[in-house]
């Protein structure tokens, strides 16, 4: 007997031992590995859905994530002008106040030197008044000192006064 060419006995047990550990396998063994092998392979198609998922929705995030910083800077370009437009409103307001002021201030000095200066000539027309009924007196005095003179006076203003009532 060789080691090569096996006895007909012994290949029929051999068959018949291959059979049965294949049939086996095949009944309990290979339906087991295959369960697991489709669940492994479900689980690894779950998670590949998964991380595919989890990055469509990062980059939405990171989207939004630029929608909203573009939306604060729009924001606030748009709330500096809206400050700027108020201060320069603000700095309007305060020079037409200013300028307002300013001329009620300048009216009112008008006013002031317009009734001072009337009052001026108010007190010089009363002081000249008074130098001039003192000069007159005085020329009176000088004049009907005599009298005769102060006759002849009293005679010429009645002839105006009769001159002026014909």
């Amino acid at each position: 007997m060789s080691l090569l060419t096996p006895d007909s006995g012994l290949l029929f047990w051999m068959l018949l031992s291959f059979g049965t550990v294949v049939f086996v396998l095949a009944k309990f063994g290979f339906p087991v590995i295959l369960k697991m092998v489709e669940e492994r392979k479900a689980y690894i198609e779950e998670s590949l859905l998964m991380a595919e998922k989890a990055r469509t929705e990062l980059d939405l995030v990171k989207s939004e994530g630029a929608q909203i910083v573009a939306d604060a800077r729009k924001s606030q370009q748009q709330i500096l002008a809206e400050a700027a437009q108020l201060r320069e409103k603000i700095i309007q307001d305060a020079r037409t106040a200013a300028m307002t002021e300013a001329d009620k201030v300048i009216e009112e000095a008008h006013v002031s030197i317009q009734q001072e200066k009337e009052e001026a000539l108010r007190d010089i027309r009363k002081q000249v008044s008074s130098l001039s009924v003192q000069i007159a007196e005085k020329v009176m005095r000088s004049k009907l000192g005599e009298k005769d003179e102060q006759q002849r006076m009293i005679q010429r203003l009645l002839d105006e006064i009769n001159i002026s009532k014909s």
